[in-house]
């Protein structure tokens, strides 16, 4: 019988995060940055606390618009500081600012989306697992793309944060295979 991930409970939020974008092959540069920031956001939660935040992270970040935020300031950091309705914290605060100047380089110079998924050649990579222990917290190509990243001037960024934005936006297709969303989202792995 068919199983969804284990790590996808019960709480409707969730289940419906793991059935309708979770490992859907994401190629809109602007989105795949809001769920790169958004990841660095979880480092040291979990990831349902994030997503119950979304749209106030959504709200407090001028819709992840990389052109507005890159021009923020200290007001904008204070800002956000007193915005209980996300994450507040200063280095993640600031690092989402930073992060945005890198991204439209990047944008710039090459296209964030083919920036990211030149690392797979366009193609989603397809794993086999069978239980979350199968599931690595990060893989040697998750480390290249980390490393680049930072090079490229990213923060909060590290192999762990990256394989998770990578199995989000359907880098890596990690649904287990008795999951109902392993076929639809290999289905997708070319574009």
């Amino acid at each position: 019988m068919d199983k969804r991930c284990g790590w996808a409970g019960s709480e409707p939020i969730y289940v419906d995060y793991h059935d309708t974008e979770w490992g859907v092959p994401e190629r809109d540069g602007r989105a795949l940055w809001e769920k790169l920031v958004l990841d660095g956001f979880q480092a040291g939660l979990s990831w349902i606390t994030i997503l119950k935040k979304r749209d106030n992270f959504r709200t407090a970040f001028a819709d992840f618009k990389p052109d507005v935020i890159a021009s923020w300031g200290e007001a904008d950091v204070l800002r956000c500081l007193g915005d209980p309705g996300i994450i507040r914290h200063r280095g993640k605060i600031e690092a989402t600012i930073g992060n945005a100047r890198a991204y439209l380089a990047i944008e710039e110079r090459e296209g964030f989306a083919p920036f990211l998924w030149n690392y797979v050649d366009g193609v989603a990579l397809q794993a086999e697992r069978h239980s979350l222990a199968d599931v690595p917290a990060f893989t040697p190509l998750s480390t290249q793309i980390s490393k680049d990243l930072k090079k490229a001037g990213f923060r909060f960024c590290g192999p762990t944060i990256v394989y998770a934005f990578m199995q989000a936006t359907g880098m890596v297709n990690d649904h287990l295979v008795q999951c109902p969303r392993h076929r639809p989202c290999a289905a997708l792995a070319k574009g």
